[in-house]
């Protein structure tokens, strides 16, 4: 086989997946796992949630806040596209939101903003969703300590 019979089959390889893909998944959830938005840790966040979901995907939220907005969200997991495609839609949605606004998010809102997430990957929106949650929790109970001293 010579270089250029690999690059092509490489190259159909890729149409393939990608063609599969396609069927599979809304052009949201291949948007957003292609290329994430607020994909990271952030320095010195106010909020910090982590879960391992039952799948074994981690998802690790981090917020900026103040007066209790949402500031900046950035997302972080070792999950499949679709763990990633939550994560990076989600911390779009919550960006400005009041810690109320974004705690009262359902996951049934993140499956309609992602267009179509096959049912096996419904848990990936509860994953998110659960995280942020206990990030909002941990930010209300650090502040509620503090303002206790």
């Amino acid at each position: 086989m010579t270089d250029d019979d690999l690059i092509k089959l490489l190259e159909e390889l890729q149409k393939k997946i990608e063609y599969e893909e396609e069927q599979k998944y809304s052009r949201v959830v291949i948007r957003e796992y292609r290329n994430p938005s607020n994909f990271g840790i952030l320095d010195e966040p106010d909020a910090i949630g982590v879960i391992k979901g039952p799948c074994g995907d981690t998802m690790k939220i981090t917020l900026k806040i103040k007066n209790d907005r949402i500031l900046k969200a950035l997302f972080w997991t070792d999950g499949c596209g679709a763990t990633i495609a939550c994560g990076s839609i989600l911390t779009k949605i919550i960006k400005d939101k009041t810690l109320q606004e974004a705690n009262n998010i359902s996951n049934f809102q993140l499956l309609e903003a992602l267009e179509n997430l096959p049912k096996e990957h419904h848990h990936c929106t509860i994953l998110s969703i659960n995280t942020l949650h206990v990030a909002i929790k941990n930010y209300n109970n650090k502040k509620n300590f503090s303002t206790k001293k």
